[in-house]
């Protein structure tokens, strides 16, 4: 089995090139056309990277939606989603969105421990209850915020929704392409970071979310995690990797609703 195809996306995708500065242009606009009612680079951490950005409804919010993003642990930051968060803004809910330190760099262990500093800091500075969604890699991180030894019980106690969308669940299979050399996985570390052979606490509404026409082993691997955590499975119909997310801009969407109800 060819490992690095089967986890390539954008191989797949048509037009997948055009995605990452149409989602810049996208979070740019949005920023701006936010004005004060964004609050960019709060710091939650040392480092250039552990900042967030906190977008506020017009209104006292309802709660908060804390989003990580994906680029296999490798790429991207918070500044290219702002526009993600228009679906819970308009449903009055606050939403913030944390960068993160990037491998090789770092560890994917580190990045956990880092995104459970940063979801701790972004409940210190709100008030009602927290949901967590990321893509991809994302998907994985907040499925990690699960974990009893990452989040402080008080915490926890907050948590309405956890969305993994498109989540690695199971790293192991990751080990077996070129992708590691810049993860540096373990077979040990391997485990440990696998939301997969997590002891969970389920404080939380779970939703693992997943895009009928992604590739096959990302549809695995949120068939895995939703099957042994027993949460619900959603596979969007017509959707692929990089417009899966798509639906955190509509306030109507199940995707939206599910994280703010």
């Amino acid at each position: 089995m060819d490992w690095d195809d089967a986890y390539a996306n954008g191989a797949h995708i048509e037009g997948a090139a055009d995605y990452p500065p149409r989602w810049a242009k996208a979070a740019e606009a949005f920023r701006a056309a936010l004005g004060d009612n964004a609050r960019l680079d709060l710091r939650y951490g040392d480092g250039d990277r552990a900042r967030y950005d906190l977008f506020l409804p017009q209104s006292v919010p309802a709660g908060t939606v804390v989003f990580v993003h994906g680029g296999y642990w490798r790429a991207f930051g918070r500044r290219d989603w702002s526009h993600l968060a228009a679906g819970p803004l308009a449903r009055g809910w606050a939403v913030a969105m944390p960068s993160y330190d990037l491998c090789p760099a770092v560890k994917i262990s580190d990045i956990t421990n880092q995104i459970a500093t940063a979801v701790q800091a972004i409940c210190a500075q709100t008030r009602g209850p927290v949901s967590l969604a990321g893509h991809s890699a994302g998907g994985h991180l907040v499925a990690r915020m699960l974990d009893p030894l990452l989040v402080p019980e008080k915490m926890a106690g907050r948590l309405r929704a956890v969305m993994p969308i498109s989540p690695l669940s199971d790293l192991r299979p990751l080990m077996k392409t070129q992708m590691n050399d810049d993860f540096r996985l373990t077979p040990a570390e391997a485990e440990a970071e696998s939301p997969l052979f997590m002891t969970i606490r389920h404080p939380a509404q779970v939703t693992v979310w997943v895009g009928a026409g992604e590739r096959p082993a990302f549809v695995d691997q949120a068939r895995w995690l939703a099957g042994e955590w027993k949460v619900d499975l959603v596979i969007a119909p017509g959707r692929h990797h990089f417009d899966v997310i798509d639906d955190l801009q509509d306030a109507e969407s199940d995707m939206v609703r599910r994280l703010t109800t």
